[in-house]
């Protein structure tokens, strides 16, 4: 039995008021349950909100949605891993494709991030994905398979198997078109792949969510394929009501 991981990244929307009153309706609507765990991505402005409301529920928990790789320094307007730790956070979203390609992250950085995490006690999201181009050369597996191996470049094995992966094609974030439950599946079976050279049988424990225009009429569907082991969810997850349904999915 799986025991999936839905992933609300909310992007630069909802304020803490805002998010104040989302958590009211959400929690109203989504009571404890243990078969499951819930993430919530706000804002880092937000984040402590969020994390004061959920700080009850063990089936709930908040991420961060960026990170530097320096743990104190002058780098301003960047959050580092401990203080987003400190603020409430326990997971951190490493390698988004808003991250790669509107900001420029590079491949490098990704890796320094995780490693950051990892010091800081925050489990990584480690995002990996192509665009269109990209695939329709038929370099898919190849350029996640690149990506994963950059982002755990430098940390051991052993400690990638307390991270996540999170794969996310890039024509699908925002697009409408999702990628169908045989193309995740190919995709998460070379990532699982990879996982095994890269740790061993341990890496069968590591969750590999999809995301990519997840909604509430596909996500039943990509959560049958057997490798998708949760789902990474952007403008579905705005909405507290709709987010509730959908993580009940």
């Amino acid at each position: 039995m799986k025991h999936p991981i839905f992933a609300g990244n909310w992007k630069l929307n909802h304020a803490p008021a805002d998010a104040e009153q989302f958590m009211k309706v959400f929690l109203a609507h989504y009571p404890r349950r243990q078969d499951r765990t819930v993430l919530f991505f706000p804002p880092a402005l937000t984040l402590p909100t969020v994390a004061a409301l959920v700080n009850d529920r063990s089936d709930l928990a908040v991420g961060v949605q960026n990170i530097h790789w320096e743990d104190h320094g002058a780098f301003t307007g960047e959050n580092s891993a401990a203080i987003a730790h400190g603020a409430g956070a326990r997971y951190a979203l490493i390698g988004h494709s808003e991250r790669r390609h509107v900001f420029g992250e590079t491949e490098e950085q990704t890796g320094l991030k995780v490693a950051a995490a990892l010091r800081a006690g925050l489990t990584s999201i480690i995002c990996v994905g192509e665009t269109l181009e990209q695939r329709e050369r038929g370099d898919t597996v190849r350029v996640v398979v690149r990506q994963l191996r950059a982002a755990v470049s430098r940390i051991q094995p052993s400690q990638i198997i307390g991270s996540l992966l999170a794969y996310e094609p890039v024509w699908a974030i925002g697009t409408g078109r999702t990628a169908t439950p045989e193309d995740a599946d190919a995709v998460h079976t070379a990532l699982r792949a990879e996982l095994g050279a890269l740790t061993g049988d341990q890496g069968r424990a590591v969750p590999i969510l999809y995301g990519g225009s997840v909604n509430r009429i596909n996500a039943a569907s990509l959560l049958a394929v057997p490798d998708v082991g949760g789902l990474l969810v952007g403008g579905a997850s705005l909405e507290p009501e709709g987010w509730a349904t959908l993580a009940r999915t």
